[in-house]
């Protein structure tokens, strides 16, 4: 499967876009410099009061679906 990593610093203001429904799909810039986008819904279990922090490693299925989102 399709792998991906990204680092993530996601501030609370900019968080709030995503749970108010503005905002449905995160767009971020892998490392490899690959742009990718994935549902903002998978940040929801990296949540902290600061925000979203991290380095993450995104899986996805032939058809570029979102399968796993860890951190790492």
């Amino acid at each position: 499967m399709p792998e991906c990593v990204v680092v993530l610093n996601i501030d609370t203001a900019a968080l709030l876009r995503y749970y108010s429904g503005r905002a449905s799909a995160v767009q971020a810039r892998a490392v490899d410099g690959r742009i990718i986008q994935f549902p903002a819904s998978a940040l929801r279990a990296f949540v902290t009061s600061s925000g979203v922090q991290g380095t993450f490693k995104l899986i996805f299925d032939e058809k570029n679906q979102l399968v796993a989102m860890t951190k790492v």
